[in-house]
This record gives structure tokens, C-alpha cells and sequence, in this order.
């Protein structure tokens, strides 16, 4: 399976694909503090976490994505220049040593394998400052089967968001351990309160009480916050 040939099509020709995202990502935005100068988020759809982000916060906002097009698109709608929005990869950034006082991967992880998991943390301590703080969410416990599908042409079968891992709560937390402190990982549901009808909106409702008590429920999210490691 090519990600970047799924990630090129839904973040280009199938970008409203993100219009329901608005929720998680203005909930990422709020967790910003006043002392965060320097934001590093990779992987940027389109773009709706860098223009809130710009309009909402003080800090100097960068960008990563591997698709080309995705970043051209992102200069253009977020008024971002060469230098702040870059073609690069998650596992090999083109930044230096401790730039960054908070590094955001949303709905990125769940696309990566477990090699590239591991060079991407490293990569996420390097750049982060002394205090930074690494920010995201992926998919909570995705069944990857069900989203399985055959290509018409190949036959080839792939997941139809290009995801190769789910993650737990207790996955996840024992992963970033190994190179973060402080590590928490929080179970959400962030549905799109504002684009539902009156039944959607029973059903956000009826979600949102499963995660009060601690029930779970489908179509929920893991919300992880780590620290760079003190010893780095």
C-alpha cells in the first residue's frame, strides 16, 4: 500500500473528507499554553488547524506533510511561507535540535508502522525543547478489518484510510513511555455537534455520557499529551 498516494487524494481531491474534523482540532488548539512560542504540527489535512491556530494564538506556527501538493495547498490557504509549511517526513525532520515547544500529530500515528513509529518519537524528543510537550490523537481501538477494502484494478487489499495500527489506551501509553515522561492518554468523542440533525444529535449526547462513564463506545478518539525527556 503507497500512503502518500491516499494521503494525496484526501487531502486534495477528497479534502472536505476533513470537514468533520473541526471539534478535534479546535480541541487541540486549546490546549496551546501562553508560554508555547514555536508549534510544530505534522500532517495537515487541510489546513484547518493551522488557520485556527494562527488566528487564536501567538505562536510561531510550522508545518510538515509529505505530500507536496498538501503543502502547496496550506501556503496558499493559511498564508504560510516556504519555510513554515514543509514537504518532509515525520521520521526524518528538517528541523534542528530543540526548536519546538509543542509538536501535534493528529490522526497521523494510526498510519505509520512500527519502525517508523519508533523514528518518528525519536525524532519528536529532538526537536522539542527542554519543556515541550508532544500533542495528538489517533483512532481509540479501531477494528481494521471493518474498513478493509479490495482495489478493483490489483486486487490488492488496504485499509480505505491507509491505517495500519489500533491502538488502546494501554498501547498507546506503553509506546510513548518508552521515550516520553509524563505521558497521559484520555479517551474523547469529538463529534461534530454543529453538522447534525436532531438524530445525530441524540446519538453525540448518548456518545458523550458512554465517555463519562467510562463505557467507551465506536467512533471515539485517544487524546494523548507527553513531555520531552528531562535526561535528553
Amino acid at each position: 500500500m503507497q500512503q502518500e498516494k491516499i494521503w494525496d487524494y484526501f487531502q486534495g481531491e477528497a479534502v472536505d473528507s476533513f470537514d468533520g474534523n473541526a471539534t478535534r482540532l479546535r480541541f487541540l488548539a486549546r490546549q496551546l499554553r501562553p508560554a508555547d512560542k514555536r508549534v510544530l504540527n505534522i500532517g495537515v489535512g487541510n489546513g484547518f488547524l493551522e488557520k485556527t491556530l494562527r488566528s487564536n494564538s501567538r505562536a510561531e506556527i510550522y508545518s510538515l506533510d509529505p505530500s507536496e501538493g498538501a503543502v502547496e495547498r496550506l501556503r496558499g490557504a493559511a498564508g504560510m511561507d516556504a519555510e513554515h509549511a514543509r514537504v518532509g517526513y515525520s521520521q526524518a525532520m528538517p528541523f534542528p535540535d530543540g526548536a519546538f515547544d509543542v509538536v501535534i500529530m493528529s490522526e497521523v500515528i494510526e498510519h505509520l508502522d512500527d519502525a517508523v513509529i519508533d523514528s518518528t518519537f525519536r525524532e519528536v524528543s529532538r526537536v522539542l525543547a527542554g519543556h515541550g510537550r508532544y500533542l495528538g490523537t489517533v483512532p481509540a481501538d479501531e477494528k481494521l478489518e471493518a474498513s478493509r477494502v479490495a482495489c478493483p484494478h490489483c486486487g490488492e487489499v488496504f485499509h480505505r484510510w491507509g491505517h495500519v495500527q489500533s491502538f488502546s489506551r494501554e498501547r498507546l501509553a506503553n509506546l510513548l513511555g518508552r521515550e516520553f515522561d509524563r505521558v497521559i492518554v484520555r479517551r474523547l468523542y469529538f463529534g461534530s455537534w454543529h453538522t447534525l440533525n436532531w438524530k445525530g444529535r441524540a446519538k453525540w449526547m448518548l456518545k458523550q455520557f458512554l465517555q463519562f462513564v467510562g463505557s467507551g463506545g465506536g467512533g471515539s478518539n485517544l487524546y494523548f499529551e507527553a513531555a520531552r525527556r528531562a535526561s535528553r
